[in-house]
């Protein structure tokens, strides 16, 4: 898979993408890095550590979170973008779900558009990827946690967005599946999916976990966003172990190291 000219092997490896929100609510970091020395600062940092893409969010999606204007949204990510491809030999991805929003983000060098609505908030956005012909993450995600059968529905969801990208032109080269954990679902959803995320290579497709600092970790630790390390780390070696292809996370360094060490146990030894 190649993102920004750079080639991924999707097959055998996993990749870091490093989360940074120039927003001033997230619901981990907000308000640290949404200034640009510090948001700058911190992605030197996450390439330094080993991130191989570099996710900008302008728009908070906690739960409850306040919507902001396209223009708002804007106007926080397109500056950072433009400097992160001007200082940083790195792909950079949009987190977004809106098509003016990326389209502008891709204007000032964005290599992907991660949308947390997996095409299916604007319907325009699936004709914005493909015609600039940048790669995109589609997860799943849902209004509420209502299903009748949870793995049979979130597969059906999976196959609509791929359906959705593939109507529009998009190329199944440049598309990634993003399970979605701590959207649309329930506590006991969310570990479900990680725990069965083989279910996903029915699709044939690259898969991204998101999970660091989220919720399903401080329910189960009982712990605030910013102890919540460890158990992300314990989702990174899963995520491993399942073959996915990316995680995306705030700590770079630890979660390298987990990814390195699982690696190392994994390789066919001869003794």
């Amino acid at each position: 898979m190649i993102i920004g000219g750079k080639e991924f092997d999707t097959e055998h490896n996993t990749y870091l993408m490093g989360i940074l929100n120039v927003t001033p609510d997230s619901f981990s970091d907000g308000g640290r890095f949404d200034k640009m020395d510090a948001a700058l600062s911190h992605a030197e940092q996450m390439v330094r550590e080993g991130a191989h893409i570099l996710d900008v969010g302008g728009e908070s999606t906690r739960p409850g979170h306040v919507q902001i204007t396209d223009e708002e949204e804007i106007g926080r990510v397109v500056p950072v973008i433009e400097k992160l491809k001007r200082e940083f030999d790195v792909p950079v991805s949009v987190d977004t779900y809106k098509s003016a929003v990326a389209e502008a983000a891709i204007r000032a060098g964005a290599d992907l558009v991660n949308d947390i609505w997996g095409l299916k908030y604007d319907e325009k956005m699936a004709g914005v990827i493909a015609a600039n012909q940048v790669a995109c993450c589609l997860m799943h995600n849902r209004t509420e946690a209502s299903y009748n059968r949870f793995l049979p529905d979130f597969m059906e969801d999976m196959r609509e967005c791929v359906k959705i990208a593939e109507r529009a032109g998009i190329s199944r080269d440049q598309m990634i599946l993003d399970p979605g954990v701590g959207f649309g679902k329930t506590y006991e959803m969310n570990l479900e999916i990680i725990q069965k995320l083989e279910v996903m290579h029915e699709l044939h497709l690259p898969i991204l976990l998101g999970t660091s600092r989220k919720s399903v970790i401080g329910l189960t630790l009982d712990l605030p966003a910013d102890e919540r390390e460890e158990g992300t780390a314990v989702t990174t070696v899963y995520a491993v172990q399942k073959r996915c292809a990316f995680v995306r996370v705030h700590d770079v360094e630890k979660n390298k190291r987990a990814i390195l060490m699982t690696q190392a146990i994994m390789r066919e030894h001869e003794v």
